[in-house]
Formats: structure tokens, sequence, C-alpha cells
């Protein structure tokens, strides 16, 4: 157990933290990280070997929770903007834009349809999804992913693409 109280620590290695964090992510979502790393320290301080190396113990923390928030932006949703006004329906189906969708999503292969569908659509994790359409997460993860790139190529045109 080290002897230092964690107030000393923050004070005198909080600013070598917050250094980390802003390389990593730049200013504006290092601060967060920064606190994620001192809670997460926090929590684990007390089990720290005495002698050990505080400052690099802080970094590589620093380093995978920056790491992590980059990982969380690349998956948060980006605005789609204004949709493209809606044809009226012909004999029933959907027009405009729906029906463009669907067409290219029934144009893909069946796994990368269900995949997009159960992940995109229903909301499901890849685990559920292998244990529906058989194979493996990292499998039904490719699928899907092959899927809304096939759609993207198919669907977008090169103004919806810019």
């Amino acid at each position: 157990m080290s002897s230092e109280p964690f107030e000393n620590v923050v004070a005198r290695h909080g600013p070598l933290v917050l250094r980390v964090c802003r390389a990593v992510l730049g200013p504006g979502a290092a601060d967060d990280a920064w606190s994620e790393t001192f809670l997460a320290a926090l929590r684990a301080y007390p089990a720290l070997r005495p002698g050990s190396n505080v400052e690099a113990w802080l970094v590589t923390i620093a380093h995978r929770k920056a790491v992590d928030q980059l990982r969380a932006q690349a998956r948060r949703p980006v605005p789609a903007g204004d949709l493209p006004e809606q044809r009226p329906a012909r004999d029933g189906v959907p027009g405009g834009w729906e029906a463009d969708l669907w067409a290219a999503l029934r144009a893909l292969p069946e796994k990368q349809r269900m995949t997009v569908a159960y992940h995109h659509l229903v909301g499901l994790p890849y685990a559920e999804i292998a244990a529906l359409v058989g194979g493996t997460p990292e499998a039904a993860r490719r699928a899907a992913a092959d899927g809304i790139a096939a759609l993207r190529r198919s669907y977008l045109t090169e103004e919806d693409a810019s």
C-alpha cells in the first residue's frame, strides 16, 4: 500500500496527466479524460505496491482513458442534416428515400441484411446476432460493416456523400 496521500499525488502529477490527455485528445475532451484517470487511480491507489513508479502508472491510466474517449467519439452518430422530401406512395409502397433505402437493403446478401437490420435497426449486440444468424460475434460485426459499406456505395449519391 502506498503511504503518500492521494491528494498529494494529484497535485504533483495532475499537470503531467493533463498534458498526456491533451496530447491524445486535444484541449476539448482532455478534462474529462483527466477526471476519469484520477477516479480510476483513486480506486486502485490503495492496492498500489510500495516503491511503484506512480508517474508511469498514472500516464498509463491517462493514455488508456484518452484512447477510450477517442473510441467513444468514433462510435457517436453524426447528425444527418435535413432529410430529402418523400415522394408520394405508389400502390401502398413507400415513396422517396424510404423506398430507395429499403430496396438497397433488400439487395444486400442475406447475412449482411440481417446483421445490419438486427444491429442498426433493432439495436442487438453482435453476440446475440451471431446466435441468431450463426457464426461468431466477429463475423456478425464484419457482415454488418460490409453491409453498411455496400449501402453507402449503392444508396448514397455523390451529392449525399459530400
